[in-house]
């Protein structure tokens, strides 16, 4: 076998970007006029030093649910007041009568987001907004204190080259810490090159759904699929990660050898075979919405037209006077079946439960040339945008999903709040289906609590599924024969094309790679197929110097972007390398009491949230009823979980001393 050789980078640093301000007074003007009235507030306040632009009669009213809250409350002559002030002072900083100032304390800035949204953001969001702003990079990417020459001996193998595994090599260069980026298909970009299915995109607001450290500039306020793509494969681009992305190269196995502290990998590729790598430690980012999930259907190999998983598409196939059935009604069948409507001839959807839709005015909302100059050309107004979008969408709502014990109305709802939720919901949803309620409300409308399984936003579906040459079939599918598919009440419908907007296998974590530990012990012998945990969804007991990027109960299913668990996750690993670079640790290997404590209060915790509701399913579960993929806590949780790791957690052996076994 061969030998790869890690590739080094040169280490960078991190600072919040100032844009300079170039723009003519009338496109000032113009981007002003269309920008968000309590981020314009923020940023008059920050340029000019003067909070009154916040409090008194400048006080914005609250922004609510997922609206942007654009106008702030205040009558156009008021609005007009605060944009015209903008213009001022973005004209004094272009033409050099002010300078930019530096972003706002930690403090500060807590108390003008409050003001700008309408009620307090706790302190403790302090670090996470600075952070999320790119005001301050996280502490995981500055060392401690002078790069100790130990970095030199560490490499990492990065599994994966997705939007978490390009955000680890970015984050690696920066320490200069050598590292090997492994990627299986033949292009980078993850879910977001796998999935190509007719409006694909995100159900995270754009300007939330980037890197901390490469926030961009969206044309839309949810990013199709393949303008999220561009941007991944731009930052890497950009990075330098890109041209070093071992294409094409499948890691088939990794194993600890205890006696040189490292892991073995076994890298195969078409043209070379297999080859070996050694790694002082791995970061696997392979994801879990990554091996199709596609259901035996009785009959499936008789069915004469084509069919495919939605993570497969047939991008040569033109729908155009074909009949296509789809089977599943989750988030992928909510984005395809709106997108190719007007093109087939007609579109069947099988459905065995109905979801919860969320209205949302910005979901197929353009970003506007006004906005876009905005963002580029104010300085401050991406951040603060970003900001007040994560506390609208990321923690808010999980104070809301506990059950409460006493509630009268489990089979409804969890809470009070929630079933306020419910209420708003299905009068939302009923004011769609207007004439049609009568006919579809029961298939339309679920009866389990709201937030039990992922809510979904409302694209257009209602709308959709009243169309003449669209039907919805409230039943599961039992088979298929050679023109039809056949539902559960044994009714055929006829199609030419089948997709199976199915999901994927989520529950069997790690699936694609052998990971052989301690002992000879497999990571499957520890979690089995559907029973995966680890410690702050990252290490796991027998497994030194492995980490998981994307783990364990770390989907955010309250709500937020996964791009932030991963940064958090990846802060983590990369902390924890610089503390053995540091203080020339070999390997570090999480205690098994502290790994079960966590588990424990991460079990209970769930048992407190919707996503155990009795008499409710959803992919979050293993067979068992346990939650293994939505994270319990707030995202300002898990960042203190994850910010500094406590050395005193793990097992830890020193350069050039014997290795001790895991208790």
């Amino acid at each position: 076998m061969n030998k790869v050789r890690p590739v080094r980078g040169a280490p960078m640093t991190a600072s919040h970007p100032s844009p300079p301000v170039t723009a003519t007074a009338d496109e000032l003007a113009a981007a002003v006029a269309e920008a968000n009235i309590p981020t314009l507030q923020l940023v008059l306040a920050q340029l000019t030093g003067d909070d009154g632009w916040l409090t008194g009669d400048n006080t914005p009213s609250r922004t609510i649910a997922l609206n942007d809250n654009d106008d702030g409350g205040f009558d156009a002559e008021h609005q007009s007041r605060i944009r015209a002030a903008v213009v001022d002072a973005l004209l004094d900083i272009r033409d050099g009568r002010a300078e930019v100032p530096a972003p706002p304390s930690d403090e500060r800035l807590i108390t003008m987001l409050s003001r700008s949204l309408g009620e307090e953001v706790p302190i403790e969001y302090r670090p996470l907004m600075a952070e999320e702003g790119n005001f301050r990079p996280r502490d995981a990417v500055a060392w401690h204190g002078p790069r100790p020459t130990a970095a030199d001996g560490l490499h990492v193998l990065i599994i994966g080259a997705g939007a978490s595994g390009i955000a680890a090599a970015v984050q690696l260069d920066r320490l200069g810490i050598a590292y090997t980026i492994v990627e299986r298909r033949s292009e980078i970009g993850g879910v977001w090159r796998d999935n190509v299915y007719p409006g694909a995109g995100v159900d995270t607001p754009a300007h939330l759904y980037a890197y901390s450290f490469a926030p961009n500039n969206w044309s839309r306020y949810y990013a199709k699929q393949p303008e999220v793509l561009a941007y991944l494969q731009r930052i890497a681009s950009e990075s330098g990660v890109g041209d070093r992305v071992l294409l094409n190269t499948e890691v088939e196995r990794v194993r600890w050898d205890a006696a040189e502290n490292e892991w073995v990998a076994e890298l195969r590729h078409p043209l070379t075979g297999v080859t070996t790598l050694s790694a002082t430690a791995v970061l696997t980012c392979v994801g879990t919405l990554t091996e199709p999930s596609v259901p035996t259907v009785p009959g499936h190999d008789v069915f004469a037209g084509e069919q495919f998983h939605s993570a497969r598409w047939n991008t040569d196939l033109d729908l155009a006077g074909k009949r296509v059935a789809i089977i599943g009604t989750g988030a992928t069948a909510m984005q395809i079946v709106p997108a190719i409507a007007d093109t087939a001839a007609h579109t069947t959807i099988f459905q065995r439960t109905p979801q919860w839709l969320v209205p949302n005015v910005n979901y197929l909302r353009q970003v506007s040339g006004g906005v876009s100059t905005a963002m580029e050309q104010i300085p401050f107004y991406a951040a603060f945008y970003r900001q007040r979008l994560i506390w609208q969408f990321q923690d808010k709502l999980l104070a809301t999903l506990k059950r409460d014990p006493c509630w009268e109305h489990p089979e409804r709802s969890v809470n009070d709040q929630n079933d306020k939720h419910r209420r708003f919901l299905t009068k939302a949803m009923l004011t769609q289906l207007g004439d049609d309620a009568a006919e579809l409300e029961d298939s339309v409308i679920p009866d389990y609590p709201p937030y039990s399984k992922r809510i979904l936003m409302d694209n257009e579906w209602i709308d959709t599924i009243r169309r003449d040459d669209v039907t919805l079939v409230a039943a599961g599918v039992s088979g298929l024969d050679e023109r039809s598919v056949i539902d559960s009440t044994g009714a055929a419908h006829l199609a030419d094309v089948i997709v199976y907007a199915t999901g994927f296998q989520v529950r069997k974590m790690l699936a694609t790679v052998e990971v052989i530990g301690h002992d000879g012990v497999s990571i499957r012998d520890v979690w089995g197929d559907d029973d995966a945990s680890a410690y702050v969804g990252v290490t796991v007991p027998g497994f030194p110097n492995f980490f998981v990027v994307g783990g364990p109960q770390t989907t955010p299913a309250h709500g937020g972007s996964a791009i932030y668990i991963s940064e958090c996750a990846i802060a983590y690993a990369l902390g924890a390398l610089v503390e053995m670079a540091e203080n020339s640790i070999a390997s570090i290997d999480v205690r098994r009491d502290v790994f079960t404590d966590y588990n424990a209060r991460v079990d209970a915790e769930h048992e407190t949230l919707v996503w155990t509701h009795p008499g409710t399913t959803n992919w979050y579960r293993n067979s068992a009823g346990r939650v293994i993929s939505a994270l319990p806590w707030r995202g300002v949780d898990y960042r203190a979980m994850t910010e500094h790791p406590d050395l005193d957690d793990y097992i830890v052996v020193p350069r050039h001393e014997p290795v001790r076994n895991v208790g």
